[in-house]
């Protein structure tokens, strides 16, 4: 009985031997398709086909790890401007979302962003590479990595670079870094020579928020491009300095309705009462956006003075500006309004009566709905 035992034993041990060299093997076997796969896409990287290219940066831009370990390839295709379909092989996400023409090196660009510190070197020397598309790819991918240690050198590329798109870009990438060391190369930007690098370094400056680039962008109030105007007011708006009431109260006449729009937002955001009477005016633009915006600014405020103005609004042939009128009296509490709030609960807009009685409800009572 004990050898059968033991020779029971000995098996069970042989199995288990057997069966973990097999684990082994496989295992084995698993992590050198893996590693076939992952050398298959670095190689990808280097075809002769864009579409095959830009798939392969696709696939190593959800592989961190791959992504490292191709950093140098990645790097040269930044500068690759052929543009490909990523629809063709972002099948799964193609019918909620369809995407728009990419190209090679925006493609590049993203998997290095997932590369981490190992792409931070590369990226930084991509700024001086002679293509445009380069040091384009480069400058973006810095601001979505996210090391400030990148603002001096795009502060160089948006003072410098003889290409607008890339200087536009480098605008975006400081703003994104959100680096207040930056701001006085994004505000001298607001001068540069392409209305598209004066929009987006409008928009850092206002994601910065740094009150040095006030003066700046009350000057951009005025320049000749309308995007640049409109992305000014929203950066003053942003930046919450009572320096631009001013200029954001003369904006409310600007010959384009999105920079009156835009302004008036700002001068609310800022919560400018000597502003009250400008937005007030406001409130007969051609515009309904503008008019359902001046609205909204003189609730924020919460000024009284205008009250009357808000209350002949709800008339207004728009129903986003009755129900935005609605909201700013109640907003404001003024019992002045009560009357006219009641009227406004027969409103054919169900959304106008709704707003109506929250603003009734607010003015006069809880009891005054009952």
């Amino acid at each position: 009985m004990f050898k059968g035992v033991l020779l029971k034993a000995c098996g069970a041990v042989l199995a288990a031997v057997c069966l973990g060299g097999l684990s082994g093997m496989l295992r084995a076997q698993q992590a050198g398709a893996q590693g076939a796969e992952a050398r298959a896409r670095v190689e990808a990287l280097r075809s002769a086909d864009a579409q095959k290219r830009a798939a392969a940066a696709y696939e190593l831009s959800k592989r961190p790890a791959e992504a490292r370990a191709a950093v140098g390839a990645l790097v040269e295709l930044l500068g690759d401007a052929t543009v490909v379909d990523p629809g063709v092989y972002r099948k799964q996400n193609r019918l909620n979302n369809p995407y728009t023409d990419t190209t090679v090196g925006q493609e590049a660009a993203r998997a290095l962003t997932v590369a981490g510190a190992e792409a931070f070197g590369p990226l930084v020397a991509a700024l001086g590479r002679t293509e445009a598309e380069a040091r384009r790819n480069a400058a973006w991918a810095l601001g979505a990595v996210g090391d400030r240690r990148a603002v001096e050198p795009l502060t160089g590329t948006l003072g410098g670079d003889t290409d607008a798109r890339v200087r536009e870009q480098a605008a975006w990438a400081l703003g994104a870094l959100g680096d207040r060391s930056a701001t006085e190369a994004v505000a001298r930007a607001l001068s540069d020579s392409s209305a598209e690098v004066r929009e987006q370094a409008a928009w850092a400056a206002g994601a910065l928020g740094d009150r040095r680039a006030v003066e700046s962008l009350v000057a951009a109030l005025k320049d000749s491009a309308g995007d640049v105007r409109e992305q000014a007011a929203w950066a003053l708006g942003a930046v919450g300095d009572r320096r631009a009431v001013a200029g954001l109260s003369a904006a409310l006449s600007d010959p384009e309705a999105d920079v009156q729009e835009q302004a008036a937002w700002a001068l609310g955001a800022i919560g400018a009462r000597e502003a009250a009477p400008t937005l007030g005016a406001a409130l007969k633009a051609r515009s309904a956006e503008v008019r359902t915006q001046a609205a909204w600014a003189l609730g924020a405020i919460g000024d009284r003075s205008e009250v009357p103005s808000l209350i002949a609004v709800l008339s207004d042939p728009d129903a986003r500006v009755r129900g935005q009128a609605a909201w700013a009296l109640g907003a404001i509490g003024d019992a002045r309004a009560a009357d006219a709030l009641r009227a406004a609960l027969r409103d054919a807009n169900k959304s106008v009566r709704e707003q109506a009685r929250w603003a009734l409800g607010v003015v006069a009572g809880v009891s005054e709905l009952k």
